[in-house]
């Protein structure tokens, strides 16, 4: 989960909390964190996005999960044309690429849709510059709606932002959404690189959360 091979890329699909918990549930997803992206105001902020859209910044480990596979998960969960019948740019249907490997993955993958006769995706491909946090309330938005999951997490992550960064976070927000289920989650806490004690831990923490 700390893996020096991790990539990132930045989505835009809509709101996002639900594509926080979408990719967040997905193994070889380390982390999560919803923002603002693809425009050029400084400071954008929920209230005032000015010309940047609602985004989720993901943390990858391509040995595990590819980007291509992130792609089809994101073009097979939206609707670029009709984001939420919203014509702006708080909604679209955007990618973010880091790089020209990335860039080349998408081409690409756009290319097999087409061939598969679902279109283009009237998706905006930009290069990546700067990502804007969103504020607390909009982190781990649906995992937020269970009180005693947050409290009992707490004896694991002692800040917001650990809770945030965490994958663990990541996979229980997916749960909150109906994306994963508990046992999906223990399966694979049992094939992270922990100490047993702590994986046990880990485990028998998230078991005696009420939901």
């Amino acid at each position: 989960m700390n893996s020096s091979n991790v990539r990132t890329v930045t989505l835009g699909m809509g709101c996002f909390w639900s594509p926080d918990a979408l990719f967040g549930h997905l193994p070889g997803v380390v982390r999560t964190r919803v923002g603002y992206a693809g425009g050029t105001s400084a400071n954008p902020t929920y209230r005032q996005l000015g010309d940047h859209s609602e985004t989720v910044e993901i943390d990858f480990d391509p040995q595990t999960v590819t980007l291509g596979h992130l792609l089809n998960v994101f073009w097979s969960h939206h609707n670029p044309a009709n984001i939420n019948d919203y014509k702006g740019r708080q909604y679209r249907s955007l990618v973010l690429y880091r790089d020209k490997r990335q860039f080349d993955v998408i081409v690409q993958t756009m290319k097999k849709l087409e061939e598969q006769g679902a279109g283009k995706p009237d998706t905006e491909v930009s290069p990546f510059s700067e990502f804007y946090l969103a504020e607390d309330r909009h982190q781990k938005y649906y995992l937020k709606r269970y009180p005693d999951a947050i409290a009992k997490l707490g004896a694991i992550y002692p800040s917001h932002e650990d809770l945030v960064n965490s994958t663990l976070a990541a996979r229980l927000n997916g749960l909150a959404k109906g994306y994963a289920n508990m046992e999906q989650i223990v399966r694979e806490i049992r094939s992270w690189p922990l100490e047993a004690d702590e994986r046990d831990g880990m485990i028998r923490l998230i078991r005696q959360i009420k939901w």
